[in-house]
């Protein structure tokens, strides 16, 4: 029985010598893995795109309302000046990932994704910074500061999922 035992292992060891042998089937067809491969990067990039466009003009549109001093802020006014202006370092960002996207450059788009993460940071700082609450008075929250979240937040993602075409290296 053991002796039986020992040449099964043997041969199942001798079938799978190395994980090099093993045959590639996918379950996924042609077509799908077509899709994951070069179509979905590249509707990415489009969103990102867009979200870009998205942002710069969410800065323009009011972010918040605050009825005890009568005021809409924006990404570029708030009273006094005490929230600062985020539309310009927002804007500023942006017009670098939007650069970074078009440029078919692997160090443009590990920089882009950094770039991107810093973005949604100051978003979410940002965010807060105009939403909260004081002295038991909460604002009023427009579209401009949700448009701001959400442009920044799909950045992101399309940043993720470059469209980069990579060399094949010959093995001789």
């Amino acid at each position: 029985m053991a002796e039986w035992l020992g040449k099964a292992l043997q041969k199942l060891l001798q079938r799978f010598e190395s994980a090099r042998d093993l045959s590639l089937t996918s379950s996924l067809s042609f077509i799908e893995r077509e899709f994951f491969t070069t179509m979905l990067p590249k509707i990415f990039n489009k969103i990102g795109l867009i979200a870009c466009i998205t942002l710069v003009i969410s800065c323009f549109l009011p972010w918040a309302y605050y009825a005890d001093l009568d005021k809409t802020f924006t990404g570029f006014y708030s009273e006094q000046n005490c929230y600062g202006k985020p539309g310009y370092f927002l804007i500023m960002l942006t017009v670098l990932i939007f650069i970074f996207m078009l440029l078919p450059k692997i160090w443009a788009k590990r920089a882009n994704l950094f770039i991107s993460a810093l973005a949604v940071g100051y978003a979410i700082k940002t965010y807060i910074l105009f939403t909260s609450c004081y002295n038991a008075y909460c604002p009023e929250k427009k579209i401009g500061i949700y448009l701001m979240f959400i442009s920044t937040i799909t950045i992101l993602v399309a940043s993720a999922f470059p469209d980069l075409q990579l060399e094949k290296k010959d093995k001789s």
